[in-house]
């Protein structure tokens, strides 16, 4: 077994973030690699969801960990994942993205939804997803089309945010 490596994580304004991923034909071991990767970066970071994108492989692969700091790990793995259905009741939760540092929102999406996927192994699952695993996912999801949690607030939030994030990689490069 290889050991995992740490991937760099892509911020905003980087336009790879903006593109949408292919889906995967298989998962097999590049894929399960990849995924492995995702997780040790993520946790390195420290964060709960990672999408592929945001380490600069445009595909539909995501993995998370909702599980309480200081707690067993509880790792999932998704590969083109599919929302089937979303309730109509909305939730609103406070979230943030390692691909957009220190800023954190209020963003409302569906407090429910049901997801088709591949697992770890290339086997179909469905989950019935509700409360903070819904909105993971969901945000998760948006990057799999280039949509970043930025882009459900107002118009200037998002400016002001963007330009803040520029400001700093450009002091970082400097």
């Amino acid at each position: 077994m290889r050991p995992m490596a740490i991937r760099e994580i892509l911020t905003a304004p980087d336009p790879q973030l903006r593109q949408a991923s292919k889906p995967v034909e298989r998962v097999d071991d590049e894929i399960r690699t990849l995924m492995d990767d995702m997780l040790e970066t993520m946790y390195k970071a420290p964060g709960i969801g990672l999408a592929a994108i945001q380490v600069g492989v445009p595909l539909r692969v995501l993995v998370l960990d909702l599980a309480e700091e200081g707690a067993e790990r509880e790792p999932r793995f998704f590969v083109n994942p599919e929302i089937l259905d979303a309730s109509e009741e909305l939730t609103v939760y406070e979230e943030g993205c390692l691909s957009v540092p220190e800023f954190f929102e209020e963003v409302e999406r569906p407090s429910r939804c049901r997801v088709s996927y591949l697992d770890y192994d290339g086997k179909p699952q469905v989950i019935d997803a509700e409360g903070l695993l819904a909105t993971c996912l969901q945000h998760e999801m948006d990057h799999l089309e280039g949509v970043l949690f930025i882009d459900h607030l107002s118009r200037l939030k998002r400016e002001r945010i963007i330009k803040k994030l520029k400001k700093d990689q450009r002091i970082a490069a400097e």
